[in-house]
């Protein structure tokens, strides 16, 4: 998704920490949720750890949509630049028909059912994306998973975002938003169900990984607060062990909600920009701020702690 739809108002971009913060009070310069071009990032993987460095982040995860394609290259930049990088993916899955994203956290990299994982969501994405290009032909743009190939300007798999910027060079709609708000939003003709596999496969897959898997920005799946429960009482279920507490900008009232209900399961909390693009909503490093909490940051997870909580 590459807009942040929690999006409350523009702020000025500044680390998430505060005295209020409890056991967040660690938690300057930490971006655990971005993407690159290896999925639908605007920036290369080096050119996105630059821009980190640039605003003051020191541990950062790339975690781009089903695969790991550039963790290397971040990796190198990322040392380089004196900032600590956790290797990271988003991985999309199904949970009572919604589509649902969960955040690999991977100190390991891939392995065991991981790897032939996201070989299996590789093909489903390239099948997606020809079904999104039939439909978005029927609406108006011709030859659409060419133009749409050219926008992504790799042969990585397609998305949502490649469409949506294709329609805008073709002057069917002004911006990237409109496209998802008219097109290729939930629930639109271009979006396009895939067969993703269940929730609790791909928690399964990130542990058996040795990874900590992050249920990704939970207020934008449009869900009541009891639904909500429901779908992280499922991922705590299948083992997962955090979810997002902050993505982006959000309302602070609800993320406080949200920090009581992470609490009473016992989950880990984690933050992130879920940066796409420059001039967008967010930039990496740039959410709200964290609210009081008893949590305990994902940091802190005694998979990750070697790595990112000795770096702070």
């Amino acid at each position: 998704m590459p807009m942040n739809e929690t999006h409350a108002s523009p702020a000025t971009p500044a680390a998430p920490s505060s005295p209020e913060t409890g056991g967040f009070d660690d938690a300057q310069g930490i971006d655990l949720h971005m993407h690159s071009t290896a999925s639908d990032g605007a920036l290369a993987p080096a050119a996105l750890m630059a821009l980190c460095r640039e605003r003051g982040l020191t541990r950062v995860a790339l975690t781009d949509h089903d695969t790991l394609d550039g963790v290397a290259e971040a990796r190198d930049a990322a040392a380089s630049l004196g900032m600590t990088l956790l290797s990271g993916l988003e991985l999309s899955s199904q949970w009572q028909g919604l589509n649902i994203h969960v955040v690999g956290l991977l100190p390991q990299g891939a392995q065991g059912r991981l790897v032939a994982g996201l070989e299996a969501q590789a093909q489903a994405r390239v099948t997606r994306g020809e079904e999104i290009a039939r439909r978005m032909e029927k609406l108006g743009l011709p030859d659409a998973l060419a133009k749409a190939r050219a926008q992504a300007g790799s042969d990585r798999p397609l998305g949502r975002p490649d469409f949506a910027k294709a329609m805008v060079a073709d002057g069917l709609v002004k911006d990237m938003g409109t496209a998802f708000k008219k097109y290729l939003g939930s629930g639109k003709r271009g979006d396009v169900k895939a067969g993703w596999p269940y929730l609790s496969e791909v928690v399964e897959w990130i542990n058996d990984a040795g990874g900590v898997a992050v249920l990704a920005h939970p207020l934008r799946y449009g869900l009541t607060r009891r639904k909500r429960g429901l779908l992280l009482d499922a991922f705590t279920a299948a083992g997962g062990e955090a979810c997002e507490l902050v993505s982006g900008f959000q309302n602070a009232d609800v993320t406080r909600d949200l920090a009581r209900q992470l609490d009473e399961r016992g989950l880990y909390g984690s933050l992130g920009s879920d940066f796409h693009f420059p001039g967008g909503p967010v930039a990496p490093g740039s959410m709200s701020p964290v609210p009081r909490t008893a949590l305990r940051p994902v940091w802190q997870h005694p998979r990750l702690a070697a790595i990112l909580d000795r770096a702070a």
